[in-house]
Formats: structure tokens, C-alpha cells, sequence
């Protein structure tokens, strides 16, 4: 099989359902590999590392986009992403990062823990209430995507009773992050963007009369300047901080970068739970420390992710002749960056396809590197921490009900449906600190 065979197997339904042995192959060819005309696959932890850091590299921007994807501006979901900072570059793409920045510092994410652990407590009492006939229930649906999803929609200001909306039109929207798309699932695409552009359109207007502390305000305050509505907006808080930058924000960029916060807040952390959830209960002597031992959580949350990456790929073009892996990168060369297979290169993690919650130095790039390094990374984080822990302890008879059905994506790899039974016995909500004896080391 050469490289553009094990191109086409990976973008099969069944090599995005699993990838790993694909890019295995791949890897025989090298860290990075081209698979056609300046075009090329990079699956080596240290190129993929190094690339994503590289200045020499960007998103695809608007003339490319002109070229590869003729018509994109007719697109709702392709124009709203482009318009993001996730498809922007410098100067723009640094400027409207730093506009949202205040509200994912490490203080803001910290402060956050009480939240979370709240949520999460509620959630499991809600699980443990609709499986008392022992019946299986949708972990994906009563714990995996509500408890992300309420934490970002908290950030934003989304008012509770709308949360349910989002699943749907999210999951619509990011079939538009997929390296190929057919036209139906862009029309799906195309639908889920509308939808949710056209709720911030609502929720802007309704900010611009009635401003609160939170990001939605902060961004549209961004949008309109200094002047407008500044007298009724809280003091001290993330509209204080946007009004002080003196930096703007487009009507596009506006409802573009709302639409892909909420998005990627909560579906990156969605499937980091299920996917974790998985390995955990597929290891169950790990599974039990964890139980015993939840501060040991950010060690085991930083090998799920490298296990099995929630953000298996991400692209860059480059904007002058590099080298990388041994292959000369001409200007204007594309690069899909494996960011699945980089987390299992066994040159930067020995036995690399073993989950091992205690392998020393592990730093994933399932979040990226570099300037578009996720801006929620430590949200993602803070809540897989809070959460598998919960879940291990309050449910001590977690087990898995069925294979799950995984959902046939590629770049967001994650379950659509993953069945479990909580057991006989669930534990009441106790002190959520570390057990007695726990000396507050991490793996």
C-alpha cells in the first residue's frame, strides 16, 4: 500500500471510525510523507510538534481558499469557520484571540472548579435516577456532552434552557472541519451554521440591550467600541478588560468566533469524556486507582488524551520552501498534520499503543501547539479531571452496555451513542477532596 492508498483508507468510513492502523502504515514511510502534488501527511510527534510552532506555516487564508474551494463564500458553515480566529492568521487571528483570552485564563479556568464539580454531581444523580430499572443509558447524552456544554454556555451567558439546541446544529456544523465533505453533509453543515448564527444574532442584540459579565458581552463590546451601552455594562469584569484593548471586532468575526467558542467547548471535551471513559473501563486495575487516587487525574487525563486524541488532525500551508523529516517543503505545500498519530509515535512515547496513566513526560498535541494552540485547553482539562474521578467513585458499577457507535469523523473522533449500565449501588455525594492517606503526588 502506498502513501495515496493509505490516504484513501484513512478518509474510508471505516479508517475514520479507526485510524490507528492506518497511520501505522503511514509511518513506515516516514515522519512526513507526501501523498501527492505538495501535498503531504505528517504522523512524527517532533515534525508535527515543530510545524505547528513554525511561523513559516498558517491556515489556509482567503486566496486559497479562492482556489481549493471555489464557491466557499456561498457556504454558511465554510464562510462563518473562515471568518473565526480558528481559519485566521496573523495579524487577525492574534488580534481576536486576544479578545477572547480574559475568559480562559488559568485563574478564570481555576475559579470554574466549583462549577464543574456541581454540574457534574447533578448529572450523576440524573444517571443513577434513569437507570434504577438496570436498563442501559446513553452516557454521550446524560453526562458526556450536558456537562460541557454547560460550562461554556455559562462563559457566554447562554441561558440554561437553550443547551439542548446546540448537539444537533453543532454536530451539523463540524462536518465542515473534515478534510472531505460530500454534498449532503455540507448542506448539513450549511443548515447547523445558519442556525446557530442566527441564535447569536439574538443573543448579540439582546447583550447590546441588557450587557452582563460574560463573554458574549465582552465580544460584542469588542464589535461595537468603547461608547456603546459602556454605561450599563458590570465593572470589573471581561467587558472592562475588551474596552481597554482599544481593538475591534467585524460584524462577521463577531457571530463567526461566538459560534465556534461554543462549538469547540463543548465538543472537544465531549468526546474527550467518552473516549476516556472507554480506556478507563477497558483498564480496569487503572480504572480502580483512579477511583482511589483522584489526584492523580491531570496524569491519567494527559495519557487519555494521548491515547486517544479527541482532535485527531488539523492542516497548515506554508508560506516558504521548509524541510521537515527529511522532505523538502516547497511554498504553498499543504500539510494534514496527524495529530492522532504524532500522540502514538513511538520515537516520543515507547510502547506507544499501551495506555499507561503512568508514562513520564507526556505532553499530547491533541490540543495543538503553537499560535492556534485551543484557546479552552484547560477547561477541556479541568473538567475531564473533575469528571472521571466522579465517575469512578460515585459509580462504582460503571460498565459499558454495548460497543458505543462511533461516529464517522476523522478530525473530532468521539462516540455518537455509548451505552452503560451504572449498577446496583451508587455512592452519595461525599467531600470531593483527596482520600486519607493521599500524599498528592500524580503519576
Amino acid at each position: 500500500m502506498d502513501p495515496a492508498d493509505a490516504l484513501a483508507l484513512l478518509l474510508s468510513p471505516q479508517g475514520r471510525v479507526n485510524p490507528y492502523p492506518t497511520y501505522e502504515r503511514l509511518r513506515g514511510y516516514g515522519p512526513v510523507v507526501q501523498a501527492g502534488p505538495a501535498f503531504h501527511l505528517v504522523t512524527g510527534y517532533a515534525e508535527a510538534d515543530a510545524i505547528l510552532r513554525d511561523a513559516r506555516f498558517g491556515v489556509m487564508d482567503d486566496d486559497l481558499r479562492d482556489q481549493f474551494l471555489p464557491g466557499w463564500r456561498e457556504s454558511p458553515a465554510v464562510a462563518s469557520i473562515s471568518r473565526s480566529m480558528l481559519r485566521t492568521n496573523p495579524p487577525d487571528h492574534s488580534r481576536m484571540r486576544r479578545l477572547a483570552a480574559g475568559a480562559f485564563t488559568p485563574r478564570r479556568i481555576a475559579a470554574m472548579r466549583d462549577v464543574v464539580e456541581a454540574q457534574a454531581d447533578e448529572l450523576v444523580e440524573g444517571m443513577v435516577a434513569r437507570a434504577r430499572a438496570g436498563e442501559p443509558i446513553d452516557f454521550m447524552a446524560e453526562f458526556a456532552y450536558p456537562l460541557p456544554v454547560a460550562v461554556i454556555c455559562a462563559l457566554l451567558g447562554v441561558p440554561a434552557a437553550d443547551r439542548p439546541l446546540f448537539r444537533r446544529w453543532a454536530t451539523d456544523l463540524t462536518g465542515v472541519l473534515e478534510p472531505e465533505i460530500s454534498p449532503d453533509e455540507l448542506a448539513l453543515a450549511d443548515r447547523g451554521a445558519t442556525e446557530l448564527r442566527d441564535y447569536f444574532t439574538d443573543l448579540v442584540a439582546a447583550r447590546r440591550r441588557a450587557p452582563a459579565d460574560d463573554l458574549t458581552t465582552a465580544l460584542v463590546q469588542a464589535h461595537d467600541g468603547d461608547g456603546h451601552n459602556s454605561a450599563s455594562a458590570p465593572p470589573g469584569g471581561a467587558t472592562d478588560r475588551m474596552r481597554a484593548d482599544g481593538e475591534r471586532l467585524s460584524g462577521d468575526e463577531l457571530l463567526a468566533n461566538l459560534v465556534v467558542l461554543l462549538v469547540a467547548g463543548f465538543e472537544t471535551t465531549t468526546n474527550l469524556l467518552g473516549n476516556g471513559l472507554v480506556v478507563l473501563l477497558d483498564h480496569p486495575a487503572e480504572a480502580a486507582t483512579l477511583r482511589e487516587r483522584p489526584d492523580f487525574a491531570p496524569g491519567y487525563v494527559e495519557e487519555l488524551l494521548r491515547y486517544d486524541s479527541p482532535v485527531q488532525l488539523t492542516s497548515r500551508m506554508s508560506a516558504a520552501p521548509t524541510r521537515y523529516g527529511g522532505v523538502d517543503l516547497p511554498a504553498g505545500s499543504w500539510l494534514i498534520v496527524l495529530l492522532g498519530a504524532a500522540n502514538r509515535d513511538p520515537g516520543r512515547y515507547p510502547e506507544a499503543d499501551r495506555f499507561d496513566p503512568w508514562r513520564p513526560a507526556v505532553h499530547p498535541l491533541s490540543f495543538g501547539a503553537g499560535p492556534h494552540y485551543c484557546l479552552g485547553a484547560g477547561l477541556a482539562r479541568l473538567e475531564a479531571q473533575v469528571a472521571f474521578p466522579l465517575l469512578l467513585r460515585r459509580l462504582p458499577g460503571l460498565a459499558l452496555a454495548g460497543p458505543g457507535e462511533r461516529r464517522v469523523r476523522l478530525t473530532l473522533r468521539g462516540y455518537a451513542t455509548l451505552p452503560v449500565t451504572v449498577g446496583d449501588e451508587a455512592s452519595p455525594v461525599t467531600d470531593r477532596g483527596t482520600p486519607a492517606g493521599a500524599t498528592g503526588s500524580t503519576p
